[in-house]
């Protein structure tokens, strides 16, 4: 157990922003702190780490107190990467990294050349060895947060703590950071905490998950188990956004608007022509979709009303008569270009059936498979190549 607490109460002052945490930690795993701004996530990080004191209950490091611990024996266990920018005025990479070797050499003590070695081998742990030489100062953020983990890294800890360790920063170097202190814990066996924003990232990445809100832990344990469609919504008060543990992102929910559409889907293949027609405010009618399909997880985050039938079963007759009925109503009808099998053959019915009725039907196929598919009824449909032909299609038919 490398840090535990007990009935921790953590604040400023005599005011107690989060009170009666008790969490148990072990070396090697990697943990999270979710909750929205303000929640307290970096004032518990802090108290962990000592900057600032408990206002009740206590901290243990290693099984020892954290509060009859000197800074020294703290900082030879403990590196902290907070998120307050520093001015190291023509420090290099180097002289930054080099810092991280003060609970070793102490602050007037000389670095020998097992120091050195030791900054190389940091900056080479976070593909950062090539930077050596350059003033921190004129790094983009991405590498100046590898810089931050470099010099963590040579404190030799066996507890890093990061205060967002991936805000300001692009996507790539995002995962990259992520990936880094994954791989320090699974091959140092060094245990990382981090407060962070992104929960997706977070499920994909971390072993435990803590959520914050409200002065309280609302949940502790694995991300697949805490983080849950509802609990994520109360976490962070979502109104207008779904979080979904299946696909592992939020989805924008759909604020219909006026005439309906009708989307023919299957495997993935309505995923974007949901989310275009959402931004837009489109009434979303989706189907028919057997309920482990890729494009009935979306639309039931997005929201859609959604004609489904059970998992690995072939679409019902009686079904498919619904489904006209709900197709007679629609001012619009888009084959998303899904798949077609066995099982759901009746999708191409559905298409060849407002096709007959001569409705407005635009398809993201190309002609040679729509004929393949729709014989002569393939010249009715109307052909988009991407999602804004498509989006101008719908406004012309529907409005």
């Amino acid at each position: 157990m490398i840090i535990q607490t007990d009935k921790l109460k953590v604040g400023y002052g005599k005011k107690v922003v989060v009170d009666d945490i008790n969490i148990a930690l072990l070396e090697g795993q990697f943990i999270c702190l979710l909750g929205p701004n303000g929640s307290g996530k970096s004032t518990i990080l802090k108290t962990l780490v000592h900057m600032l004191l408990p206002l009740g209950g206590a901290v243990f490091l290693n099984n020892r107190d954290i509060t009859g611990l000197s800074n020294q024996e703290i900082s030879m266990t403990t590196a902290v990467v907070l998120t307050d920018p520093i001015t190291p005025g023509l420090l290099t990479v180097y002289d930054i990294v080099m810092l991280g070797r003060h609970p070793h050499t102490g602050f007037m003590g000389k670095p020998t050349a097992a120091d050195s070695d030791k900054v190389f081998e940091s900056l080479r742990l976070v593909n950062a060895a090539d930077l050596a030489s350059r003033y921190f100062s004129e790094l983009s953020d991405g590498e100046k947060q590898k810089v931050m983990l470099a010099r963590a890294l040579a404190q030799e800890p066996r507890l890093i703590v990061l205060d967002e360790p991936t805000s300001h920063l692009d996507a790539r170097h995002r995962i990259e950071v992520m990936l880094i202190l994954r791989q320090l814990t699974q091959e140092k066996g060094v245990t990382v905490i981090a407060s962070l924003h992104d929960v997706d990232l977070a499920l994909k990445i971390c072993d435990v998950a803590i959520l914050v809100k409200d002065g309280q832990i609302l949940a502790c344990g694995t991300p697949e188990d805490v983080l849950q469609e509802e609990m994520v919504a109360r976490l962070y008060g979502m109104e207008h956004a779904a979080f979904s543990a299946k696909l592992g992102g939020v989805e924008l929910k759909s604020r219909q608007h006026g005439p309906s559409v009708f989307v023919v889907a299957g495997g993935g293949a309505a995923a974007g022509v949901y989310r275009a027609l959402t931004k837009h405010r489109v009434t979303i009618i989706t189907g028919i979709l057997p309920e482990n399909d890729i494009d009935y997880l979306i639309a039931r985050a997005v929201g859609l009303e959604t004609i489904t039938v059970p998992a690995y079963e072939d679409i019902d007759p009686m079904v498919f008569e619904q489904t006209c009925r709900k197709l007679d109503n629609a001012k619009q009808i888009i084959d998303a270009g899904f798949a077609v099998g066995s099982a759901n053959r009746l999708n191409i019915d559905l298409i060849k059936y407002v096709l007959g009725k001569n409705m407005p039907v635009s398809t993201l196929r190309n002609p040679v498979e729509a004929e393949k598919l729709y014989g002569t009824l393939a010249v009715k449909l109307q052909y988009c190549i991407d999602y804004f032909e498509l989006l101008s299609a719908l406004r012309k038919n529907i409005y």
